[in-house]
């Protein structure tokens, strides 16, 4: 096996400095780029029969790393997976946005039996009292924010935060040895230079796992700032790397062809290894959630709410199958996940509409517990994204027997396969004749449910971290 093969001739590196960066900044629960490196970690970790593993941080004084016991990264990531605590489902933030919209509907009857030469200076009068007080609610969310942040920072601040010990990797690092990057080491500033430099002077070959490109690929689904410095570290890194990974065939293709446009010389090609199926969810006991939706009467989209996920899209389908449905037989539309970027139009849509009447909720940041509730009772999952890396709550919802009816774009048909149904991103039309159908079908429905049911094969961790250790053999 390729770990033997790597026993006696070189020592792997595993970079995990972003699990603590996380800590350090007050995060809540953790990314998927996290749970899936530290499931890769866990699962290395136990192949690790001739004890060649070792995980470093970054000791940015000295231009070096760190070894850090495996038992100090297995707590701390406990520590974020319960300090998210449970979640709080909800319709909609209650600020000064919601309060305004009902004044104005309890004003507007009262208002429009005014004289008219006193409605317009009484309509000025009560848009800057609406407005004073939208901002007053505004300031109080940030100040709850920042408040909330900075009780996390204390359970979590670096000083309290294992720092390793760098003399045990200058110690035993040695020529050939390779540095393995899985996380998302586009977070730490100047990283190439900091990876050359090691490179330099241990020697070390450098791996690293490619999610996606999407700051550089759809630029406008980011932050700009973020598009940047993304920008500058992929350009930076894909040079010196001696292998490449990447989480689907899709993703490997974007990173070769931006290399290529890039006149970046790769050193090899960019392998894409399999992708375990879901995280501790499924695992998770069936206790109930009397909070949550009933089973069997809701859709699920489970994703952060961001411009690239497409919730949009359901929204616009989700108002037109009320107009041509009965509203009894369309279901809740539940969106699982916590408010990312570039979300203000839709969230004030979702508030000026009532979220369409209660059939759309957002249950933030579900607890593993709850997320796996919300798999187990719904209808189908939906997963209208316009860009992937790969789509966990794709073969994370098939693991649950669940159908998913998914957008067609970049590697999500890798995630779905046969047992997945799909849609254009961009065709609200015809995402909502397949999702009408469904919801109007459900004989189909349950035939569909039995065979994924039987036919879905989950990916274990432990092959994709087999699939790793022989690319770096």
């Amino acid at each position: 096996m390729a770990m033997e093969g790597l026993a006696d001739r070189v020592r792997i590196w595993i970079d995990v400095e972003d699990f603590f960066v996380f800590a350090a900044t007050g995060g809540r629960r953790p990314t998927g780029i996290q749970r899936l490196a530290f499931e890769l970690c866990c699962e290395i970790r136990l192949l690790d029969k001739a004890g060649v593993v070792s995980f470093v941080r970054h000791d940015r004084l000295r231009d070096s790393l760190a070894v850090v016991a495996w038992e100090s990264i297995a707590s701390l990531f406990g520590t974020l997976t319960e300090a998210g605590g449970p979640a709080r489902p909800a319709t909609a933030a209650t600020d000064g946005r919601d309060i305004e919209n009902a004044l104005r509907r309890r004003m507007r009857p009262i208002v429009g039996r005014l004289p008219l030469e006193l409605r317009a200076p009484l309509g000025r009068m009560l848009r800057a009292q609406l407005q004073a007080l939208n901002a007053a609610g505004a300031a109080a969310t940030a100040a709850a924010r920042l408040a909330v942040a900075a009780v996390r920072r204390r359970r979590a601040r670096p000083s309290r935060l294992d720092t390793g010990d760098r003399a045990r990797f200058e110690a035993e690092v040695g020529r050939d040895d390779m540095l393995f990057i899985p996380g998302a080491a586009f977070v730490h500033p100047r990283y190439p230079e900091f990876v050359a430099g090691l490179r330099a002077r241990h020697g070390l070959l450098v791996a690293l796992l490619v999610y996606d490109i999407i700051p550089v690929r759809r630029p406008e689904f980011v932050d700009a700032a973020f598009t940047e410095s993304f920008g500058t570290w992929l350009d930076g890194m894909l040079p010196l790397c001696d292998r490449l990974m990447a989480i689907s065939r899709s993703a490997a293709d974007e990173a070769a062809a931006h290399a290529a446009a890039r006149g970046i010389a790769l050193k090899g090609g960019i392998m894409p290894i399999p992708i375990g199926t879901g995280f501790n969810a499924a695992a998770a006991p069936a206790i109930a959630q009397p909070h949550l939706p009933a089973p069997g009467t809701y859709a699920l989209f489970v994703s952060t709410i961001e411009a690239r996920k497409n919730h949009w899209m359901l929204f616009r389908v989700w108002r037109r199958l009320l107009d041509v449905m009965p509203a009894e037989e369309v279901p809740t539309l539940v969106f699982a996940g916590k408010p990312g970027w570039l979300t203000g139009d839709l969230m004030q849509q979702l508030r000026n509409t009532d979220f369409l009447g209660g059939h759309i909720r957002i249950v933030d940041q579900p607890s593993d517990a709850e997320l796996a509730a919300l798999y187990r009772g719904c209808l189908f999952t939906l997963f209208p994204s316009y860009y992937e890396g790969w789509g966990l709550p794709v073969s994370e919802s098939l693991a649950f027997g669940k159908p998913c009816i998914i957008s067609n774009a970049t590697s999500l048909p890798e995630a779905g396969g046969d047992l997945a149904r799909y849609f254009d991103p961009e065709d609200v039309p015809g995402a909502t004749a397949l999702i009408r159908a469904t919801l109007e079908n459900r004989d189909d429905l349950a035939d569909w449910t039995r065979r994924v049911t039987t036919e879905f094969r989950p990916v274990s961790w432990q092959e994709s971290a087999r699939a790793v250790l022989e690319h770096l053999a």
